[in-house]
């Protein structure tokens, strides 16, 4: 979401608009803010009450990663990606570069929740995971109500790292 905002603030920058730039500049940079915010801060409490209540993972669990789903939901989601795109390219013609700015704020504040849950990983020194027989057919929603509590492992568990990064290795020389 980040990129597509920073494309569509981009080209909108070149277009006048009715407002004029600066006043469109200005508006997408309290935009950004205010979307950041309220993205990274939207839902923290069902996060933090799914981390706190999750249990060991079962060998019989199918468990899919943070970063998986995102995967997954953005394919699910990609027409109403490409929508959200085009609106916010199509609002650069009445306020320049507002629409994707506020693109790239909602991508930012997803951002700052990931990093925020990475670090509640850290800290708890367990990895946490979403079953896959609970999230929709379209990849979507890993703190929906479907998901009932998210299962956990241990840090040295399998090759992932805290906030669903891939575990760096050490090179063979």
């Amino acid at each position: 979401m980040w990129w597509l905002g920073v494309v569509a603030a981009g080209v909108g920058v070149l277009v006048p608009g009715i407002t004029g730039r600066r006043i469109g500049v200005m508006a997408g940079a309290v935009l950004f803010i205010v979307a950041a915010a309220v993205v990274a801060g939207l839902h923290r409490k069902r996060y933090a009450a799914l981390s706190h209540g999750a249990a060991r993972a079962a060998k019989h669990d199918v468990l899919q990663d943070r970063a998986v789903s995102v995967r997954n939901w953005r394919r699910g989601h990609r027409w109403w990606l490409l929508l959200a795109w085009v609106a916010a390219l199509g609002s650069s013609f009445a306020v320049p570069a507002a629409g994707g700015m506020l693109l790239a704020g909602c991508g930012t504040g997803l951002r700052l929740k990931a990093a925020w849950l990475g670090r509640r990983e850290r800290a708890e020194e367990a990895l946490l995971w979403v079953r896959v027989d609970w999230l929709a057919a379209n990849g979507g929603r890993p703190a929906g109500k479907a998901v009932k509590a998210y299962r956990s492992t241990g840090i040295a568990a399998g090759d992932a790292a805290p906030g669903g990064a891939r575990r760096k290795t050490a090179a063979l020389v």
